[in-house]
């Protein structure tokens, strides 16, 4: 066996997530470093509080392990590549929380909470973040007045060890999903068809009420809830009605926006960007009836939703001409609340 050979068998052995038998035939076909890059998708649920992270490198055979925590409900969740680390937004304890070293992790093992917040909100949603700022999203009545939307934005920098809260920004409308692209922040407008912009968002470091720079209808949506930018395509997605029973659970649908920063920079503040700059995906094949978070895949074309009323992730390809597609994936999740895709 040729010494180059071994090491990359060893690397081969062990994957996490596939169990590979291993030869030391110098005919077996070796696979190069570069070639070994995998596709994960991070998902989080309120149904149990566990992170599942799925291989989707070959999407006909995705191979998954689940991570078990603390929490019994979560949200927002997002992955470091660089520490080895995911993240997610306890709804059950009310606060950040980090796990370290998760390709060490093997399929259900209780991950120790390494790193966390403060238990400052009340109803966390989405997570964005901007080098070591960690935005949430919280979606209670900051007021007590259902008459008066409104939400708080909680921005948290991440030290050594903890995550320090630096600001609260509060919203006149009620949020959901947000993303960064470079400082700005885009932001769901819950209960709506609407989408927000908060240009230089970190610039803003105290507690404050802050209105968004940029407020646009998006045509077609009922109420819109997921955002995903990669590339200058982004992608919403609408959960309909939501009740989740009946027709409310194949009422739902995302959208497609392709060229994305120009169509936005040319609806008005106030106006409505029309269907026919987008693509919808829609239908009774979908299995979208309460699509409540999505991550994009420029490179493939492939979106990834959190399906929460069927229970499910699922995933899209040939996704061009829109319409009612059946998903690529289909993975079953009791109450899928999050998507995050590292690749």
């Amino acid at each position: 066996m040729k010494t180059k050979n071994v090491f990359k068998l060893l690397s081969i052995c062990a994957l996490t997530f596939t169990t590979l038998s291993c030869s030391d035939d110098d005919t077996q076909p070796i696979m190069e470093e570069e070639d070994q890059t995998s596709v994960r998708l991070f998902t989080s649920n309120n149904s149990d509080g566990n992170i599942s992270i799925l291989d989707v490198t070959n999407m006909s055979n995705v191979q998954s392990k689940t991570l078990i925590t603390t929490s019994t409900a979560a949200d927002g969740v997002y992955y470091d590549a660089s520490t080895d680390a995911v993240f997610q937004a306890s709804r059950s304890n009310l606060n950040l929380e980090g796990f370290y070293n998760v390709d060490m992790l093997l399929n259900n093992t209780t991950a120790s909470i390494d790193i966390s917040s403060t238990t400052d909100m009340e109803s966390p949603r989405e997570v964005a973040v901007n080098g070591d700022y960690y935005v949430v999203a919280d979606n209670s009545d900051v007021d007590g007045d259902s008459n008066t939307p409104d939400g708080r934005l909680f921005v948290y920098q991440k030290t050594s060890n903890n995550f320090v809260l630096r600001n609260t920004i509060t919203t006149n409308f009620k949020l959901w999903g947000i993303v960064f692209s470079g400082a700005d922040l885009y932001a769901i407008v819950d209960t709506t068809d609407q989408l927000a912009v908060f240009n230089n968002f970190l610039s803003n470091t105290t507690d404050q009420t802050l209105m968004a720079s940029k407020t646009i209808s998006i045509e077609g949506i009922v109420r819109t809830h997921g955002i995903a930018l990669d590339g200058n395509t982004m992608v919403l997605t609408d959960i309909g009605v939501a009740s989740g029973t009946g027709t409310s659970a194949t009422d739902g649908a995302f959208h497609i926006i392709s060229d994305f920063s120009s169509k936005f920079n040319n609806t008005a503040n106030g106006g409505t960007l029309a269907l026919s700059e987008q693509v919808r995906v829609e239908g009774s094949s979908t299995l979208l009836g309460n699509p409540v978070d999505v991550a994009y895949d420029a490179t493939t074309n492939t979106v990834f939703i959190a399906e929460a009323a069927n229970g499910k992730i699922l995933a899209f390809n040939n996704i061009g001409s829109g319409g009612n597609l059946s998903p690529v994936i289909d993975y079953n999740l009791a109450s899928a609340s999050a998507v995050y895709l590292s690749k």
